[in-house]
């Protein structure tokens, strides 16, 4: 699960869509839905997706998980610690800071294989040993799963999406639905959910029901109209003791010990589950996905999320340079005009028409610049939700 940055404040008030009735802006809106309404979609889903169902942006959580932990404990010391070890950088969160101790476990087990004398790895001026380390780790991830678990999130908006996606911009083509691919970069099940109750046939990685087995032939199912593909991990995931590969336990159910009783990716992908299954599995379906074949184009839309997780950016990157030009790029940014990686794909000139950029305050394609001195609402999953359903 990786940070949207909080919308602006007066954005807040804006619960109307008519700036976006007037031209330049409802031309864009009609480009985007007829986008949309192509045979061949996929969406990068972040956190700012989900924040309207009530669970927390990362910022958030990162407060909330602090203030869950024992403050009187490992995990706790060892997360302020990482925390402060950050002091003085921008927009960090509990995904670096975990990051981060997913390192310093790896430097500290190497440092035990090899028998070290300093088979322990420190932070903030203390001494952690592997077993600490690891076990702040569980710790960490079990209470971030008990924190989004306690939110008791609201899916009206999801299953909206769902419906304007698989139902409304389906509407009137001829032929079986073409498969949607979600790449989800949190950790919720928010849109698992929302496609099960919308009775739309969904593949996820699992066979087997609300508790079930990693089986990565699952994706390869004909009748999926969708494929989730969790790239950060999930709350409903763990690892069992005689498993390699995660299975997915119904919540409440007591299955005894486990080896990782929820298993969530940090956003840095520097540590050894990168070239691990089902990690490994995920991104390769990814890149498949995302490389159409010659007669096909493919356009992804990326939603809630701020580009702050470098391996995703990179696999993003590289797809847009190697697509030979059949994917298209449609981004949705609080940022008042692109910054960071969308900035990057706008002046270059290499791959700058493959990318529309649907802003705060503006619209970027191209050298086409649409600015707006007021908010444009169309980056707001809630009121893309309504754009996409039709609504104008």
């Amino acid at each position: 699960m990786v940070e949207a940055t909080p919308e602006p404040a007066e954005s807040a008030a804006v619960e109307d869509l008519s700036v976006l009735r007037k031209e330049p802006f409802a031309e864009q809106v009609v480009q985007l839905t007829k986008l949309l309404s192509q045979s061949k979609r996929a969406f990068v889903i972040g956190a700012g997706c989900s924040k309207c169902a009530g669970l927390p942006l990362m910022e958030e959580l990162t407060q909330k998980v602090l203030g869950a932990l024992d403050k009187e404990g490992k995990a706790h010391a060892i997360l302020e610690g990482l925390k402060n070890n950050f002091d003085g950088s921008e927009g960090c969160t509990i995904e670096d800071y975990m990051s981060e101790l997913v390192d310093h476990v790896a430097i500290a087990e190497r440092r035990k294989l090899r028998s070290a004398t300093a088979a322990h790895a420190s932070i903030n001026a203390t001494d952690y040993s592997p077993d600490d380390l690891a076990k702040a780790l569980i710790e960490i991830k079990n209470t971030i799963a008990d924190v989004i678990g306690q939110s008791k999130p609201k899916i009206s908006v999801h299953r909206q999406y769902v419906r304007a996606i698989h139902q409304v911009l389906q509407s009137g083509k001829a032929g079986q639905p073409t498969r949607v691919d979600y790449y989800t970069l949190n950790y919720d099940t928010l849109f698992e959910d929302a496609l099960s109750l919308e009775r739309i046939p969904v593949a996820d990685g699992f066979n087997g029901g609300a508790t079930g087995w990693w089986d990565a032939e699952a994706y390869k199912d004909g009748s999926a109209q969708a494929r989730i593909l969790k790239v950060h991990g999930s709350i409903d995931w763990c690892l069992w003791d005689s498993d390699v590969l995660p299975r997915r336990v119904r919540q409440g159910l007591d299955v005894g010990d486990t080896r990782e009783p929820v298993l969530i990716w940090p956003a840095s992908t520097k540590y050894r589950e990168a070239q691990r299954d089902p990690f490994a599995q995920i991104i390769e379906a990814m890149r498949r996905g995302l490389r159409p074949s010659s007669d096909t184009q493919v356009v992804l839309a990326i939603c809630g999320y701020s580009f702050g997780d470098a391996h995703v950016n990179v696999e993003l990157d590289r797809a847009l340079r190697e697509s030979d030009g059949r994917l298209t790029i449609i981004a949705f940014t609080n940022e008042d005009e692109p910054k960071g990686q969308l900035k990057d794909w706008r002046d270059d000139v290499d791959v700058r028409d493959q990318v529309r950029i649907y802003a705060n305050r503006g619209f970027f394609h191209g050298t086409t610049e649409e600015r707006s001195d007021v908010d444009l609402p169309w980056w707001r999953f809630e009121m893309l939700t309504r754009l996409l359903g039709g609504e104008r």
